[in-house]
């Protein structure tokens, strides 16, 4: 068992919290307020001693073993089998809804990122002074487009070639 550094405070509450039936912080001393009670909270939860979350705080097992105790046994529940089957459902049922619904995401046909579009999927496939013209975009906002409203958002996948002596030549494959 290894022990862990405790504080004379830490060590206070985290005694308190064990003699608490559901193992809950509740208790500080009194000369422990507004900060110094988030400071002691804040220590307690790096050290994993404690888990919960802003207003419900517990004692974990790891506390528990900082003290030298034994975890309290969590009582024995014998699950229902209706319940079970109702819960089973309503886990395939939000699959099925995941699967069903994927999200294309939405695009104008009138607007510069489709004809951007229109020009990277033609054959001869598009440069980026080309894009430029078409657009009235400076060519770092083209290579912007690029890795993130094509490749992140849509999902797009750029491909480039460049010809001996020419210029990068940008397709969507």
């Amino acid at each position: 068992m290894t022990r862990t550094a405790l504080t004379d405070t830490q060590r206070l509450v985290l005694e308190q919290a064990a003699e608490q039936p559901d193992g809950r912080v509740n208790w500080f001393p009194d000369n422990v307020k507004g900060g110094a009670r988030k400071k002691v909270i804040e220590g307690l939860c790096n050290k994993a001693l404690i888990t919960g979350s802003d207003a419900d705080w517990f004692i974990s097992p790891v506390g528990y073993d900082a003290l030298g105790r034994t975890p309290p046994a969590l009582p024995t529940t014998h699950p229902d089998p209706e319940v079970e089957a109702a819960l089973a459902a309503t886990e395939a049922q939000w699959v099925a809804e995941k699967q069903a619904t994927t999200v294309k995401p939405r695009t104008r046909e009138n607007s510069k990122q489709a004809a951007v579009i229109a020009l990277l999927k033609r054959p001869e496939g598009a440069t980026i002074a080309q894009i430029c013209a078409s657009t009235g975009w400076q060519s770092h906002t083209v290579r912007g487009a690029f890795a993130g409203a094509f490749k992140k958002k849509l999902g797009l996948t750029i491909t480039s070639e460049k010809p001996q002596g020419g210029e990068r030549i940008y397709h969507i494959g």
